[in-house]
């Protein structure tokens, strides 16, 4: 209990046994005593209470900062106690889950219907420091993968903001419309006519299930033990990771899939231009221009670039009037480093026999708003499966993960095409 609850408490006594003791006309001499060291012990405590208000003040502080990071510090820590490979053996054996693990898997079925057992994205991310047998490998760098959409990922990197979603929609309201500026021309003239705040709607919806196959044998179910742990992490966070990562920029809206930013980026109202022509720090510095000119970025430093690797192959190699400076050098004094993004899994490989063009893309955050949202609903839904592999004593299981994509404002995106990799006519 606090000092300041106890001394007001004890006041508290003091004015009752007070109130009793002034209320007799010829006290004692007893009683006198009392009230003297009542009404001593009374003045002391005031002085006591106002310390002891200003020692709590700073514990207060203190607890209320613990307590502002101890949600988190806990949950990364039950986290780090999810057991995938008891999973496996719930799902093989019947094996009853325990411990954190049974605490987690309970907690995601109050919040949602799963056919199967539910595992968190975190519990997917790839571990350091957990007992891993000697004839498996041992990951060079070892990274979350899921959660906070896999930091490693192209989307990540190309500033996409990722959501956890328990069910439902979400819908981000965007201003379209507002305040209107103007000035007044005449002595009694107006300012101008005002116009009304209107937003758009820029929803996620759970309508698109990637599913993701794995086979368990029965060997590694009985020999492998803790290593168990990181194969599965390995094998599905490598599997989803990457098609979600694609599907962020490729998806083709169709057959269950997402729409992508770039498969028809007029519909989330992205400028798409074609370059036709070689791949130069000009073609992405006009651009970068436009961005500029609309707002959305305020120089070359806060804007995004994802290219093919072919593309810096050439620009390396493209020098700048016979100088030892490239087109690659001249981005990059433009552009840092850090925010040039190579992949071959989110762009579409180049087309053609003799200038093999390909795409590329500009994101840029402004005003603290992502350029674009992935939506991830509830948790992964492993099911078993012990029928197609029954012969062997193995287990399929099935892991399916419900994600979307949407754009929240298309003046931060713009798409590149048919920029050139090759001279060869």
């Amino acid at each position: 209990m606090l000092d300041s609850v106890k001394i007001t408490r004890r006041q508290s006594e003091i004015r009752q046994s007070l109130a009793d003791l002034v209320g007799k006309e010829k006290p004692t001499e007893d009683e006198t005593r009392s009230l003297t060291e009542l009404d001593a012990e009374y003045r002391t405590n005031e002085t006591r209470y106002r310390a002891a208000l200003i020692a709590e003040d700073t514990e207060r502080r203190e607890a209320g900062e613990e307590l502002e990071t101890r949600s988190g510090t806990e949950w990364a820590d039950m986290m780090a106690g999810f057991e995938m490979r008891q999973v496996a053996l719930a799902l093989d054996e019947g094996a009853a889950l325990s411990g954190q693990t049974a605490e987690i898997v309970q907690e995601l079925r109050s919040q949602g219907g799963y056919r199967g057992i539910p595992i968190p994205y975190a519990a997917l991310e790839q571990r350091s420091g957990e007992t891993i047998a000697s004839d498996n490998a041992d990951p060079i760098q070892t990274r979350p993968i899921i959660d906070r959409l896999f930091p490693g990922s192209v989307a990540a990197r190309m500033g996409a903001q990722s959501i956890n979603i328990d069910h439902g929609a979400v819908e981000w309201p965007v201003a379209t419309d507002g305040a209107t500026v103007g000035w007044q021309a005449t002595e009694t003239g107006a300012v101008g006519a005002a116009a009304a705040y209107k937003t758009a709607d820029k929803a996620l919806a759970p309508d698109n299930t990637l599913g993701v196959q794995m086979k368990i044998t029965r060997k590694a179910l009985k020999q492998s033990g803790a290593a168990l742990e990181q194969a599965i992490r390995r094998d599905m966070s490598a599997a989803m990771g990457t098609e979600m990562d694609r599907v962020v920029f490729l998806g083709s809206g169709a057959s269950g899939q997402p729409l992508g930013v770039m498969t028809t980026p007029g519909t989330y109202g992205i400028t798409s231009t074609g370059v036709s022509g070689p791949a130069t720090w000009a073609a992405f510095r006009n651009a970068v221009t436009r961005f500029m000119t609309a707002n959305a970025a305020g120089g070359p430093g806060s804007v995004k670039l994802m290219i093919r690797p072919e593309v810096w192959a050439f620009m390396d190699d493209s020098f700048v009037n016979s100088t030892d400076v490239t087109e690659w050098d001249r981005m990059l004094r433009n552009i840092p480093a850090s925010n040039i993004v190579m992949t071959t899994n989110a762009l579409a490989a180049p087309t053609g026999s003799t200038v093999l063009p390909t795409n590329a893309l500009l994101t840029t955050n402004a005003g603290g708003v992502s350029p674009m949202f992935v939506g991830l609903w509830g948790a992964v839904d492993l099911i078993r499966d012990p029928f197609s592999d029954a012969t062997s004593g193995g287990l399929r299981v099935t892991a399916l993960a419900t994600m979307d994509v949407t754009v929240a404002r298309g003046s931060q995106l713009e798409m590149l095409t048919a920029v050139q990799t090759s001279l060869n006519a």
